[in-house]
This record gives C-alpha cells, sequence and structure tokens, in this order.
C-alpha cells in the first residue's frame, strides 16, 4: 500500500519543481540560450543552428519559469496513454541528444586544435561575401591564413568558395583579392570558384592538389567548430588533414556550433 501510494505521489509530482532557486538558475541558462540563438538573425543571419536554439531554449524558459502551471499541463497528458507514450519518445530522445552533443562536441574541439606539424598546402573554406567584400566570419579565416603565409612563405593556398545568387562575385575570388591586396603572390594563390558545399571544396582541392603533383596533406583555415566536418570530408578522399582555427565571434559561436551538430548528423545519416 505504502508502495502504491508513492507511485502515486511520485507521478503527481514528476513534472513539478519545488525548488525555486532551481527554476530561477535553469530560466536564466534558456534565456542566455535564447538570447544567443536570436542574436545572429539581427545581423541579418538565419541557419538551422539559430531555429533549433531558439525552439529548444523557448521550451526550456517556459518550462522552468511557469513550472507551476506547465506541470501541472503536463501531469494530464501523462495520464493518457498516447500522451504518456509521447512525453517518454520526448524524454528518450532528449536524452540522446544531450549524449550526442557531448560526444560530437568533443570531437570538434579536438579537430579545432588539430596543428599542423609540417608545412602543407592551405586550404581556405569559403564563407558570406557581401557587397563584393568578405564577411566577417570570412575575413578573419583570411586575416588566420594571412598570418600562416606570412609564416610559411613556400606554402600554396587553395581558396575555396563558388557564387551564390546574392553575392556579385565568387567567394574564391573575393578571398584572392583580399590575400593579394595584403601583400600574398597571387602565383602562391589557387581557385576553386565552383564549389557550393565543403563536400565540393574538398573535391575541387584535391584536383588542384593532384594536377599539382602536390602531396596529398593540407592544412584547413576554416572557423574552429567547422573544423571536424571539413577534416572528416576531406580524409574520406584520401587527404590527410591538420587545422589552424579561425576565431569564431563570441556571440556567433553557440547557434553556429547547434547548426555543426546537424550538419554532422546529417553527413554521418546520408552520407
Amino acid at each position: 500500500m505504502w508502495l502504491v501510494w508513492m507511485k502515486i505521489r511520485l507521478h503527481k509530482e514528476m513534472f513539478v519543481i519545488s525548488a525555486l532557486w532551481v527554476r530561477i538558475l535553469g530560466s536564466v541558462i534558456f534565456s542566455t540560450g535564447l538570447l544567443f540563438s536570436v542574436c545572429p538573425f539581427f545581423g541579418g543571419i538565419h541557419h538551422e543552428g539559430c531555429i533549433l536554439g531558439t525552439i529548444v531554449s523557448v521550451s526550456g524558459l517556459v518550462y522552468f519559469a511557469l513550472n507551476p502551471v506547465v506541470s501541472g499541463f503536463l501531469q494530464k497528458i501523462w495520464e493518457t496513454r498516447f500522451g504518456h507514450l509521447i512525453l517518454c519518445l520526448i524524454t528518450g530522445l532528449s536524452g540522446v541528444g544531450i549524449i550526442l552533443s557531448i560526444v560530437l562536441s568533443i570531437l570538434m574541439i579536438h579537430s579545432a586544435y588539430d596543428k599542423p606539424e609540417t608545412e602543407n598546402t592551405v586550404v581556405v573554406l569559403g564563407c558570406k561575401v557581401r557587397n563584393g567584400a568578405p564577411s566577417l566570419m570570412l575575413q578573419k579565416r583570411l586575416d588566420t591564413a594571412l598570418q600562416y603565409l606570412n609564416q610559411h612563405e613556400d606554402v600554396p593556398v587553395i581558396v575555396c568558395g563558388g557564387q551564390g545568387a546574392d553575392e556579385s562575385i565568387s567567394e574564391a575570388q573575393c578571398m584572392s583579392e583580399y590575400l593579394i591586396s595584403h601583400g600574398i603572390d597571387k602565383n602562391r594563390i589557387y581557385l576553386d570558384d565552383t564549389s557550393t558545399s565543403t563536400l565540393e571544396n574538398m573535391q575541387n582541392a584535391k584536383e588542384i592538389i593532384a594536377k599539382q603533383g602536390w602531396t596529398p596533406e593540407i592544412i584547413i583555415i576554416t572557423d574552429g567548430y567547422h573544423q571536424y566536418r571539413s577534416a572528416k570530408f576531406a580524409q574520406s578522399l584520401g587527404l590527410k588533414t591538420s587545422a589552424v582555427s579561425a576565431k569564431t565571434s563570441w556571440y556567433l559561436v553557440p547557434s553556429y556550433w547547434v547548426r555543426e551538430w546537424l550538419g554532422i548528423c546529417y553527413q554521418f545519416v546520408f552520407g
């Protein structure tokens, strides 16, 4: 009888957060997540990471901030067979998602700091071009490339990126002009100006490397969050990789990090 009573009590209170400090802490955490998720929208940046981050953050914020109301609503759902199944499914998927995000984050951080041990061909991955000039993210990649190329004056560089519908020139052309204007010899620069994805970046870079007779070892310059997926594409093509990572603006890291989780999962499922 006591066990039955405890079971009923547990079910009635399973969605309730009785500790006020826990509710406050959860609300602050998810409010911060929401801020980081919507912040890129004000800069004209919108992608899957922003959308997913916003959905998760709003859901968490509502759950913690309005827990007395939400817990009662969830309890009513839990008491129906279909609702019980749905909530169990959501809980299970959430647990898997948390574990997967931790594993992927570890792999991404490791790849971001996979420093080169020898001089190799540099491959700079493209990003948005605005009014014929590099966006802030692309400029940071190029400035990182400049630093490495100035320290290793015999290393060639491949700049990758085609022309989007809203771009006046290709990303590769923009990157080449930027590097040349900052003192890099144009004879060191090779353009891949037709690619539209990271996989195509690597495929075209491999073709250039084979045509020039270089060793199939490259140093990828991109944002740190992007290094793992880029390296996996390159390695699948038989290229050996190391990384020199550009710094991402701090307010963009969370949304792009989430977007990269989705990109890696998509690559794993659909190849």
